[in-house]
């Protein structure tokens, strides 16, 4: 007898498929786009800047490409992230005023006159 075991997510929404080295494909695309970056900076500026601080400049310009690929959130990517604190902080920023409307007020104020 042959039994096939096949392992479900309890929350299905938390499965990520994976396409490479257990890798997602955004979290593999822009592993390699950080690759290519920092060997790129490397190559072309090792020369001109140094090979020390070609080396330095491919770290801090290519972490953060590696990153967004492994970036979450609340559910959301590094762009939704993103775009989410800019339309916070600074697009729809400042005072919030809040103005309490009684509708039963002005619902019956014209009943109140009414009855007098």
């Amino acid at each position: 007898m042959i039994i096939i075991e096949v392992k479900i997510p309890k929350e299905i929404r938390a499965h990520r498929e994976t396409i490479f080295f257990g890798l997602s494909a955004r979290q593999f695309i822009c592993a390699i786009l950080a690759v290519g970056l920092a060997a790129g900076i490397y190559l072309g500026l090792g020369d001109v800047i140094g090979k020390e601080a070609a080396s330095w400049l491919c770290l801090l310009l290519a972490a953060p490409v590696a990153a967004a690929g492994f970036f979450h959130y609340n559910g959301m990517t590094l762009e939704q992230f993103l775009w989410a604190f800019i339309k916070s902080e600074l697009l729809c920023a400042g005072p919030r005023r809040f103005d309490s409307v009684n509708l039963h007020e002005e619902l019956f104020s014209d009943v109140e006159g009414l009855q007098e």
